[in-house]
């Protein structure tokens, strides 16, 4: 049984450097500001207006979802509660523990949606049908 919550996931305030004259920084650590080790780093953008990404759990994968520009909201899911995090600040990710479902929408024209995940891609780290989800979570 993966005994996973929604509160398990928060927001993690990640270090910003200010510069009055030459703008922000905002630095990522492995294990430091964040609680996993990064291996694999991607980016969503150009989403058209309506549409919904996400829609999947994975089974052992960390992510730090962060708007490195716009806005978006994520709806978090453990198959008895759910949580929806709007997300509008480069300094800040959602931290997403595994068998947790997720799905993201509501993005502003231009947002940038950047993943840092706990590893490399792996097809069979996904459970993509939320009946399954169901059943990975023992909810029968």
């Amino acid at each position: 049984m993966n005994n996973s919550s929604v509160y398990d996931c928060s927001i993690i305030e990640l270090d910003k450097h200010h510069s009055d004259r030459k703008g922000n920084i905002s630095v990522v650590e492995n294990k430091k500001t964040i609680p996993f080790d990064v291996k694999r780093v991607y980016y969503l953008y150009d989403v058209p207006g309506g549409e919904s990404r996400g829609s999947h759990a994975h089974k052992e994968l960390n992510q730090l979802i962060v708007a490195a520009s716009g806005s978006f909201s994520v709806t978090l899911d453990d198959g008895n509660v759910k949580r929806t995090f709007t997300l509008n600040r480069p300094y800040q990710g959602l931290y997403v523990v595994p068998g947790i479902w997720r799905e993201l929408d509501d993005f502003s024209s231009g947002s940038v949606c950047m993943v840092l995940a706990s590893a490399k891609y792996y097809a069979g780290d996904y459970i993509r049908d939320y009946d399954k989800f169901l059943k990975f979570k023992n909810h029968d």
